[in-house]
């Protein structure tokens, strides 16, 4: 591969991590109006689990074993069953897709809450990060779009400390190498919100129009293929912490997006709890840059 091919590679990337997913959110609004929120998340996952399966499989990736499966089982459901699928219902239930995004924009905190069960070291830095975090999640509640939606409230904070929670527990976990574990994690998660879509009697009342459709195959293909793609490609070029800076670019596209194209009003509280939380990020991203890029790369594999 030319040097010129492989920046070009990098940059494809990062644009495809930070505009893909952070446009997912406001794509969720769009399906949530035509599709019921758990019958759509379900539906994205199992899709796209099966289609990355099935080419692993053909390209003669082996099977997880048991004890694979059942780790796979854990963190699909934790981060997609629970994450994803209370952001969708969340969404559904009136939260708008910017305050979501913000909202999950807070993993990196909860992350570090949880580490510490699994005896990680929290440097200083890193707990004023939490600290500055927990701020800028009091002000998101102080705005209107959560206080009109208490239980949507609570679930898309919900989903993001079950995102964080699953995210540090994989670490201890016995899980496929590459991309089939999140093959296998999709497929789980995905069955387990369409049971809960099943078990809770939610009905598709009339066919999706063509947002819903066109939201359908967006999140499938692109948000949960191209773009975990590009997160793999990356993880294994790049420090982690320049990998996983999507948390904090994300709620900037999801809430320009949803600002221009959606109509959501974003009240003093909430634009300031955006700053507050993506300077926390940011804050605890700080320790991660200083690490030298051997260091780095070992942690990504």
């Amino acid at each position: 591969m030319s040097s010129r091919r492989f920046p070009l590679l990098l940059v494809g990337a990062f644009l495809a991590l930070y505009l893909i997913w952070g446009s997912t959110y406001f794509v969720i609004k769009l399906g949530v109006q035509a599709w019921p929120p758990m019958l759509l998340a379900g539906l994205r996952f199992v899709i796209a689990g099966t289609l990355m399966f099935g080419w692993l499989r053909w390209r003669g990736v082996p099977m997880p074993t048991a004890k694979e499966w059942r780790a796979c089982a854990i963190v699909g459901f934790l981060l997609l069953s629970c994450g994803n699928g209370g952001v969708t219902i969340a969404e559904h239930l009136g939260v708008a897709s910017a305050v979501a995004a913000l909202a999950i924009a807070t993993v990196p905190l909860f992350a570090l809450l949880f580490g510490l069960i699994w005896g990680q070291r929290t440097t200083g830095l890193e707990w004023g990060g939490i600290v500055l975090g927990l701020v800028g999640i009091g002000l998101l509640n102080l705005g209107h779009n959560l206080q009109a939606s208490p239980l949507g409230a609570v679930l898309v904070l919900l989903a993001a400390a079950s995102w964080a929670f699953g995210s540090m527990w994989s670490r201890h976990l016995s899980l496929p190498s590459g991309a089939m574990a999140s093959a296998a994690q999709m497929l789980i998660g995905g069955a387990v919100l369409l049971a809960g879509s099943l078990a809770s009697g939610e009905r598709l009342e009339q066919a999706p129009d063509a947002a819903g459709w066109f939201a359908l195959a967006y999140l499938t293909l692109l948000g949960s293929i191209v773009a975990f793609s590009a997160y793999l490609h990356l993880l294994k070029h790049v420090r982690p912490a320049a990998a996983t800076s999507y948390a904090y670019v994300n709620p900037v596209v999801a809430v320009l997006l949803g600002v221009t194209f959606a109509g959501e009003r974003i009240g003093t509280e909430e634009w300031l709890a955006m700053t507050v939380i993506v300077s926390a990020v940011v804050l605890i991203g700080l320790p991660q840059w200083r690490k030298p890029p051997a260091a780095a790369s070992a942690k990504a594999v």
